[in-house]
């Protein structure tokens, strides 16, 4: 897990952050074996939330790491003229 400073500047928001991560690869069943990375790559904007730890915050982050483990999980079609 990165969740940069520069991003989230609060330890409180860096910490509810990697939270968040490790609840979604526990609840992330069928997630193929291997050594994974979640970076954080853009800052969540202070102004929509105000708080570090709040719980819109929270379901921000729940519903993004949902989708991003979501796609993680859905098989790609092959491209054409790869090896099979």
């Amino acid at each position: 897990m990165v969740v940069p400073k520069r991003h989230a500047r609060r330890a409180v928001t860096r910490t509810l952050l990697k939270r968040q991560i490790r609840a979604a690869f526990a609840a992330a069943a069928g997630l193929p074996p291997g050594l994974w990375v979640v970076r954080l790559r853009s800052p969540f904007d202070r102004q929509q939330f105000p708080s570090a730890a709040s719980d819109a915050l929270r379901q921000a982050a729940h519903a993004e790491l949902a989708q991003l483990f979501g796609r993680a999980l859905t098989p790609r079609p092959a491209r054409p003229g790869a090896p099979a």
